[in-house]
């Protein structure tokens, strides 16, 4: 031990030192922290008074097995990481943020926006290099760039505009949005945005965007819609030609357990009601998907709906009366009953 190196550091840098050794493991005797601060116990002991007037509840035991360690506190204290620690944690969470991990999404992405702004410059590019190896399979979402999502992140996060590339109308144009809420589907990342070109809140995918970036002007947030059920309407069903709405007899828990969250928004009418707002570029296939779902249901809007599931019905009809066996035991009826047309 030389104390005299210990000493070369600020008190300021050694506590933080000493704070990210109590983090690493349970307990440090006096005479071990003194060796790796290289600095003598007297030292040590005045700098585990410092953090506990932090407000670290820095526990001292005495005896055989005793030594330092740092207690639970009513605070969440900063973590303190070497540069193993801090790209391990940025992949892991890059892997969570995209949907590897269910149900982690969002909050993974929170925290990598954190831990990105604080990152040296020297890490970066090996955590998007390791990142770029990380693959899932099944139900992933649909692949982005990692350093769009923490960019748009922080931007949400500190409340400054941003800009990206975006494909429109068969050509790419340049967007300038005061970005709100990054929204996760089953498939898909999207970005909650107002569209400072359009004056109006517009949802974009972020699998999309090229030379995504950050400004630096402010803006103060005007009053938004709500992210998810916005985004969700918006990929549901603004997209095509025809919104339907359904009454649908069933509860909506249920319901939603047979449509995924990217084909149809469902909302509760009641214990054993729901609406189910969807759309498509044909009202027939709007028809038979809720046919397939298996529960007697009503076409509310628009009104040609009645018609397409009057016109299925005469259709499965017609094709009944072709088997064979008594009219009683031909399918039909119930499809009949079920369309509500």
């Amino acid at each position: 031990m030389d104390p005299a190196k210990g000493a070369e550091l600020g008190t300021t840098e050694r506590v933080l030192r000493l704070l990210g050794l109590l983090q690493q493991r349970q307990v440090w005797t006096g005479p071990e922290l003194a060796e790796k601060l290289r600095v003598t116990a007297r030292t040590v002991r005045r700098d585990v008074e410092r953090l506990r007037a932090l407000g670290y509840p820095v526990h001292a035991g005495q005896g055989a097995g005793g030594g330092y360690r740092l207690g639970p506190g009513r605070d969440l204290p900063p973590l303190l990481l070497d540069d193993e620690e801090a790209i391990a944690t940025a992949v892991s969470l890059l892997t969570a943020g995209t949907g590897a991990v269910a149900g982690t999404g969002d909050a993974a992405l929170r925290a990598l926006a954190k831990l990105d702004r604080v990152l040296p410059h020297r890490l970066r590019e090996e955590v998007r290099t390791l990142a770029g190896s990380v693959e899932s399979f099944g139900g992933g979402r649909e692949p982005v760039d990692p350093s769009a999502l923490t960019t748009l992140a922080g931007a949400c996060r500190d409340e400054v505009e941003a800009g990206f590339a975006y494909p429109s109308g068969g050509s790419v144009r340049t967007r300038r949005v005061e970005p709100y809420r990054l929204v996760a589907s089953d498939r898909r990342w999207y970005l909650l945005a107002y569209d400072l070109d359009r004056a109006d809140w517009r949802t974009f995918r972020v699998d999309r965007m090229t030379e995504v970036a950050a400004r630096t002007w402010r803006f103060r947030p005007r009053p938004a819609p709500d992210a998810a059920r916005y985004v969700q309407e918006s990929v549901a069903s603004r997209p095509y030609a025809h919104q339907a709405r359904f009454l649908v007899h069933a509860p909506a828990a249920t319901v939603r357990a047979r449509i995924p969250a990217s084909a149809a928004v469902v909302h509760a009418a009641g214990d054993d009601l729901c609406e189910v707002l969807a759309g498509a570029d044909d009202l027939d296939f709007l028809v038979m998907h809720m046919v397939l779902l298996g529960h007697p249901f009503q076409p509310l809007h628009p009104p040609e709906l009645a018609d397409r599931c009057r016109a299925l019905a005469h259709r499965l009809r017609t094709a009944a009366k072709a088997l064979p066996g008594p009219p009683d035991d031909r399918p039909g009826r119930a499809d009949e009953r079920t369309t509500g047309g």
